[in-house]
Protein backbone atom coordinates (compact mmCIF):
# COMPACT_ATOMS: atom_id res chain seq x y z
CA UNK A 1 0.00 0.00 0.00
CA UNK A 2 1.69 3.41 -0.96
CA UNK A 3 1.70 6.25 0.60
CA UNK A 4 -1.09 8.81 0.56
CA UNK A 5 -0.72 12.46 -0.23
CA UNK A 6 0.25 14.68 3.08
CA UNK A 7 -3.55 16.64 2.62
CA UNK A 8 -5.23 13.29 2.29
CA UNK A 9 -2.52 11.68 5.18
CA UNK A 10 -3.80 15.02 7.53
CA UNK A 11 -7.36 14.73 6.79
CA UNK A 12 -7.39 10.31 7.30
CA UNK A 13 -5.83 11.87 11.26
CA UNK A 14 -9.28 14.03 12.06
CA UNK A 15 -11.37 11.13 10.79
CA UNK A 16 -9.50 8.92 13.15
CA UNK A 17 -9.63 10.81 15.74
CA UNK A 18 -13.21 12.30 15.62
CA UNK A 19 -13.95 8.61 15.51
CA UNK A 20 -11.95 7.40 18.50
CA UNK A 21 -13.64 10.07 20.49
CA UNK A 22 -16.77 8.59 20.70
CA UNK A 23 -15.74 5.85 23.56
CA UNK A 24 -16.70 8.67 26.29
CA UNK A 25 -20.42 9.01 25.08
CA UNK A 26 -21.12 5.78 24.27
CA UNK A 27 -19.43 4.27 27.32
CA UNK A 28 -22.07 6.68 29.66
CA UNK A 29 -25.10 4.63 27.88
CA UNK A 30 -23.92 1.67 29.52
CA UNK A 31 -26.19 -0.51 32.07
CA UNK A 32 -23.97 -2.70 33.54
CA UNK A 33 -20.69 -3.48 32.18
CA UNK A 34 -17.78 -1.90 34.03
CA UNK A 35 -14.04 -1.52 34.04
CA UNK A 36 -11.92 -4.42 32.77
CA UNK A 37 -14.76 -6.22 31.78
CA UNK A 38 -15.75 -2.82 29.02
CA UNK A 39 -11.49 -3.40 27.46
CA UNK A 40 -12.42 -6.83 27.14
CA UNK A 41 -15.37 -6.78 25.20
CA UNK A 42 -13.97 -3.52 23.38
CA UNK A 43 -10.78 -5.49 22.47
CA UNK A 44 -12.48 -8.58 21.63
CA UNK A 45 -14.67 -6.91 19.28
CA UNK A 46 -12.10 -4.77 17.77
CA UNK A 47 -9.89 -8.18 17.16
CA UNK A 48 -12.82 -9.86 15.46
CA UNK A 49 -13.56 -6.93 13.48
CA UNK A 50 -9.74 -6.55 12.63
CA UNK A 51 -9.40 -10.44 11.52
CA UNK A 52 -12.25 -9.78 8.98
CA UNK A 53 -11.18 -6.45 7.36
CA UNK A 54 -7.53 -7.41 7.37
CA UNK A 55 -8.26 -11.02 5.67
CA UNK A 56 -10.82 -9.56 3.35
CA UNK A 57 -7.60 -6.81 2.64
CA UNK A 58 -5.31 -8.97 2.80
CA UNK A 59 -6.47 -12.68 2.26
CA UNK A 60 -6.57 -15.54 5.21
CA UNK A 61 -2.94 -16.84 4.23
CA UNK A 62 -1.05 -13.52 3.79
CA UNK A 63 -2.47 -12.46 6.59
CA UNK A 64 -1.53 -15.49 9.00
CA UNK A 65 2.14 -15.11 6.71
CA UNK A 66 2.68 -11.86 8.21
CA UNK A 67 1.92 -12.45 12.00
CA UNK A 68 4.24 -15.32 11.88
CA UNK A 69 7.00 -13.56 10.16
CA UNK A 70 6.54 -9.57 10.99
CA UNK A 71 9.54 -10.08 13.01
CA UNK A 72 10.58 -7.72 16.48
CA UNK A 73 8.38 -4.98 14.54
CA UNK A 74 5.62 -6.29 14.34
CA UNK A 75 5.30 -7.40 17.63
CA UNK A 76 6.96 -4.30 19.25
CA UNK A 77 3.97 -2.17 17.83
CA UNK A 78 1.54 -4.81 18.84
CA UNK A 79 2.65 -4.38 22.60
CA UNK A 80 2.39 -0.79 22.20
CA UNK A 81 -1.54 -0.91 20.94
CA UNK A 82 -1.90 -3.32 23.47
CA UNK A 83 -1.02 -0.83 25.87
CA UNK A 84 -2.74 1.93 24.72
CA UNK A 85 -5.94 -0.41 24.47
CA UNK A 86 -5.60 -1.50 28.39
CA UNK A 87 -3.61 1.14 30.22
CA UNK A 88 -6.45 3.67 29.36
CA UNK A 89 -9.40 2.18 30.88
CA UNK A 90 -7.08 0.92 34.32
CA UNK A 91 -6.34 4.62 34.55
CA UNK A 92 -9.75 5.34 34.47
CA UNK A 93 -10.25 3.37 37.50
CA UNK A 94 -7.67 5.06 39.32
CA UNK A 95 -7.62 8.16 38.70
CA UNK A 96 -10.38 10.95 37.39
CA UNK A 97 -10.67 11.27 33.45
CA UNK A 98 -9.17 14.85 33.57
CA UNK A 99 -5.77 13.36 34.78
CA UNK A 100 -5.83 10.73 32.56
CA UNK A 101 -6.46 13.42 29.52
CA UNK A 102 -3.92 15.74 30.77
CA UNK A 103 -1.48 12.74 31.20
CA UNK A 104 -2.32 11.90 27.63
CA UNK A 105 -1.43 14.98 26.00
CA UNK A 106 2.30 14.46 26.91
CA UNK A 107 2.11 12.12 23.95
CA UNK A 108 3.26 14.97 20.80
CA UNK A 109 6.15 16.01 23.36
CA UNK A 110 7.14 12.49 24.26
CA UNK A 111 7.14 11.31 20.70
CA UNK A 112 8.85 14.76 19.48
CA UNK A 113 12.07 13.56 21.81
CA UNK A 114 12.07 10.54 20.46
CA UNK A 115 11.98 10.99 17.36
CA UNK A 116 14.88 13.61 17.71
CA UNK A 117 16.69 10.47 19.11
CA UNK A 118 15.81 7.73 17.72
CA UNK A 119 15.26 9.20 13.99
CA UNK A 120 17.25 12.04 14.53
CA UNK A 121 14.68 14.40 12.91
CA UNK A 122 15.00 18.04 13.22
CA UNK A 123 12.03 19.25 14.14
CA UNK A 124 10.91 22.65 12.97
CA UNK A 125 10.09 25.20 15.16
CA UNK A 126 6.63 25.73 14.39
CA UNK A 127 5.99 21.88 15.56
CA UNK A 128 7.64 22.84 19.18
CA UNK A 129 5.06 25.70 19.48
CA UNK A 130 2.35 24.03 18.37
CA UNK A 131 3.37 21.34 20.84
CA UNK A 132 3.63 23.16 23.55
CA UNK A 133 0.58 25.85 22.80
CA UNK A 134 -1.23 22.25 22.68
CA UNK A 135 -0.74 21.00 25.86
CA UNK A 136 -1.44 24.50 27.64
CA UNK A 137 -4.41 24.35 26.01
CA UNK A 138 -5.31 20.73 27.42
CA UNK A 139 -4.12 21.93 30.96
CA UNK A 140 -6.46 25.03 30.66
CA UNK A 141 -9.35 22.69 29.71
CA UNK A 142 -8.96 20.03 32.74
CA UNK A 143 -6.66 21.84 35.29
CA UNK A 144 -9.66 22.64 37.56
CA UNK A 145 -10.50 19.25 37.88
CA UNK A 146 -6.92 17.97 39.05
CA UNK A 147 -6.73 16.22 42.70
CA UNK A 148 -3.54 15.93 44.38
CA UNK A 149 -2.47 14.20 47.62
CA UNK A 150 -4.18 11.20 47.18
CA UNK A 151 -1.94 7.82 46.76
CA UNK A 152 -4.33 6.43 44.39
CA UNK A 153 -4.83 9.41 41.93
CA UNK A 154 -0.61 8.83 41.72
CA UNK A 155 -0.90 5.85 40.38
CA UNK A 156 -3.63 6.57 38.32
CA UNK A 157 -1.72 9.04 36.75
CA UNK A 158 1.73 6.74 36.75
CA UNK A 159 -0.61 4.17 35.16
CA UNK A 160 -1.90 6.58 32.49
CA UNK A 161 2.01 7.76 31.23
CA UNK A 162 1.94 4.38 29.36
CA UNK A 163 -0.47 5.41 26.72
CA UNK A 164 1.82 8.58 25.76
CA UNK A 165 4.82 6.42 25.61
CA UNK A 166 3.11 3.66 23.54
CA UNK A 167 1.65 5.86 21.56
CA UNK A 168 5.05 7.82 21.03
CA UNK A 169 6.65 4.42 20.89
CA UNK A 170 4.16 3.37 18.24
CA UNK A 171 3.93 6.36 15.80
CA UNK A 172 7.93 6.49 15.84
CA UNK A 173 8.31 2.49 14.75
CA UNK A 174 5.61 3.20 12.18
CA UNK A 175 7.31 6.22 10.49
CA UNK A 176 11.01 4.31 10.87
CA UNK A 177 9.27 1.32 9.07
CA UNK A 178 8.03 3.46 6.76
CA UNK A 179 11.15 4.87 5.62
CA UNK A 180 12.72 1.92 5.31
CA UNK A 181 10.38 0.81 2.78
CA UNK A 182 10.61 3.56 0.59
CA UNK A 183 14.51 3.41 0.92
CA UNK A 184 14.56 -0.27 -0.08
CA UNK A 185 16.16 -0.99 -2.91
CA UNK A 186 13.95 -3.12 -5.88
CA UNK A 187 13.60 -6.93 -4.88
CA UNK A 188 14.83 -6.51 -1.17
CA UNK A 189 12.54 -8.39 1.42
CA UNK A 190 9.16 -6.81 2.26
CA UNK A 191 8.99 -4.70 5.30
CA UNK A 192 6.72 -6.12 8.12
CA UNK A 193 2.82 -5.48 7.66
CA UNK A 194 2.32 -3.14 10.29
CA UNK A 195 -1.37 -2.94 10.05
CA UNK A 196 -1.58 -6.64 11.11
CA UNK A 197 0.06 -5.08 14.52
CA UNK A 198 -3.20 -3.63 15.28
CA UNK A 199 -4.72 -6.79 15.15
CA UNK A 200 -2.09 -8.35 17.24
CA UNK A 201 -2.50 -5.62 19.94
CA UNK A 202 -6.35 -5.91 20.16
CA UNK A 203 -5.83 -9.81 20.42
CA UNK A 204 -3.08 -9.23 23.57
CA UNK A 205 -5.60 -6.84 24.86
CA UNK A 206 -8.49 -8.84 25.02
CA UNK A 207 -6.49 -11.80 26.81
CA UNK A 208 -4.45 -9.96 29.54
CA UNK A 209 -7.73 -8.37 30.49
CA UNK A 210 -10.00 -11.66 30.52
CA UNK A 211 -9.31 -13.10 33.74
CA UNK A 212 -9.79 -9.65 35.46
CA UNK A 213 -13.83 -8.99 33.47
CA UNK A 214 -14.63 -11.92 34.87
CA UNK A 215 -17.74 -12.26 36.12
CA UNK A 216 -19.55 -11.12 33.04
CA UNK A 217 -22.21 -8.29 33.79
CA UNK A 218 -23.01 -6.68 30.77
CA UNK A 219 -26.03 -7.01 28.74
CA UNK A 220 -27.56 -7.22 25.32
CA UNK A 221 -27.29 -3.96 25.05
CA UNK A 222 -23.78 -3.09 26.43
CA UNK A 223 -22.85 -5.94 23.99
CA UNK A 224 -24.37 -3.85 21.56
CA UNK A 225 -22.85 -0.53 22.25
CA UNK A 226 -19.45 -2.66 23.22
CA UNK A 227 -19.52 -4.25 19.46
CA UNK A 228 -20.09 -0.92 18.43
CA UNK A 229 -16.83 0.61 20.36
CA UNK A 230 -14.94 -2.82 18.97
CA UNK A 231 -15.42 -1.64 15.34
CA UNK A 232 -15.89 2.01 15.07
CA UNK A 233 -14.12 3.49 17.37
CA UNK A 234 -11.11 0.91 17.13
CA UNK A 235 -11.00 -1.07 14.52
CA UNK A 236 -11.43 1.35 11.87
CA UNK A 237 -9.49 4.40 12.48
CA UNK A 238 -6.73 2.18 14.12
CA UNK A 239 -6.58 1.41 10.16
CA UNK A 240 -6.56 4.63 8.98
CA UNK A 241 -4.09 6.10 11.27
CA UNK A 242 -1.41 3.51 10.44
CA UNK A 243 -2.26 4.66 6.93
CA UNK A 244 -1.88 7.84 7.24
CA UNK A 245 1.46 7.48 9.64
CA UNK A 246 3.07 6.31 6.68
CA UNK A 247 3.05 9.69 5.43
CA UNK A 248 2.98 12.54 8.51
CA UNK A 249 5.90 12.95 10.66
CA UNK A 250 5.95 11.29 14.15
CA UNK A 251 5.06 14.35 16.13
CA UNK A 252 2.86 15.71 13.44
CA UNK A 253 0.84 12.69 13.60
CA UNK A 254 0.43 12.54 17.52
CA UNK A 255 -0.06 16.13 17.43
CA UNK A 256 -3.08 16.04 15.56
CA UNK A 257 -4.13 12.71 17.87
CA UNK A 258 -5.24 15.42 20.27
CA UNK A 259 -7.75 16.14 18.47
CA UNK A 260 -9.18 13.49 20.31
CA UNK A 261 -9.87 15.08 23.61
CA UNK A 262 -11.96 18.30 21.58
CA UNK A 263 -14.12 16.17 19.98
CA UNK A 264 -14.97 13.71 22.98
CA UNK A 265 -15.84 16.97 24.73
CA UNK A 266 -18.37 17.31 22.08
CA UNK A 267 -19.41 14.35 21.91
CA UNK A 268 -20.51 14.25 25.63
CA UNK A 269 -22.36 17.68 25.13
CA UNK A 270 -24.29 16.60 22.60
CA UNK A 271 -24.99 13.08 23.62
CA UNK A 272 -25.01 13.10 27.13
CA UNK A 273 -25.49 16.63 27.99
CA UNK A 274 -22.13 17.36 29.95
CA UNK A 275 -22.08 21.43 28.56
CA UNK A 276 -18.46 22.69 28.59
CA UNK A 277 -17.26 25.05 31.23
CA UNK A 278 -15.25 28.24 29.96
CA UNK A 279 -11.72 26.38 30.86
CA UNK A 280 -12.98 23.84 28.33
CA UNK A 281 -13.61 25.85 25.58
CA UNK A 282 -10.76 28.15 26.20
CA UNK A 283 -8.41 25.16 26.23
CA UNK A 284 -9.94 23.57 23.26
CA UNK A 285 -9.86 26.99 21.18
CA UNK A 286 -5.94 26.92 21.78
CA UNK A 287 -5.27 23.75 20.98
CA UNK A 288 -7.45 23.91 17.46
CA UNK A 289 -5.43 27.06 16.80
CA UNK A 290 -2.14 25.01 17.42
CA UNK A 291 -3.01 22.52 15.85
CA UNK A 292 -4.54 24.73 12.61
CA UNK A 293 -1.67 26.47 12.41
CA UNK A 294 0.88 23.99 12.35
CA UNK A 295 -0.93 22.39 9.32
CA UNK A 296 -1.32 25.48 7.76
CA UNK A 297 2.62 26.25 7.80
CA UNK A 298 3.27 22.78 6.89
CA UNK A 299 1.23 23.02 3.89
CA UNK A 300 2.98 26.62 2.28
CA UNK A 301 5.95 24.99 3.33
CA UNK A 302 5.79 21.55 1.34
CA UNK A 303 8.02 21.87 -1.87
CA UNK A 304 6.03 21.80 -4.85
CA UNK A 305 7.97 18.89 -6.66
CA UNK A 306 7.65 17.07 -3.98
CA UNK A 307 3.83 17.64 -3.28
CA UNK A 308 4.19 16.27 -7.45
CA UNK A 309 5.80 13.42 -6.70
CA UNK A 310 3.59 12.24 -3.72
CA UNK A 311 0.45 12.88 -6.07
CA UNK A 312 1.97 10.92 -8.60
CA UNK A 313 2.68 8.02 -6.78
CA UNK A 314 -1.41 7.09 -5.73
CA UNK A 315 -3.03 4.42 -7.53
Amino acid sequence: MRPVSHARAVAMMVVATLMWSIAGVVSRHLEAARSFEVTFWRSAFNALALLVMLAWMRGPRPLVHSLRTGGRALWLSGACWCVMYTAFMMALTLTTVANVLITMALAPLFTALLARFALHHRLPTRTWTAIVVAGIGIAWMYGSELTGGDTRHLWGTLVAVCVPIAAATNWTLLQHQAARARSAPSGAEPQADMLSAVLLGAALSALITLPLAMPFQASAHDLSLLGLLGVVQLAIPCLVAVVAARTLKAPEAALLSLLEVIFGVAWAWLGAGEAPSTAVLGGGALVLLALATNEAVALRSSPPAAAARTVTTQG
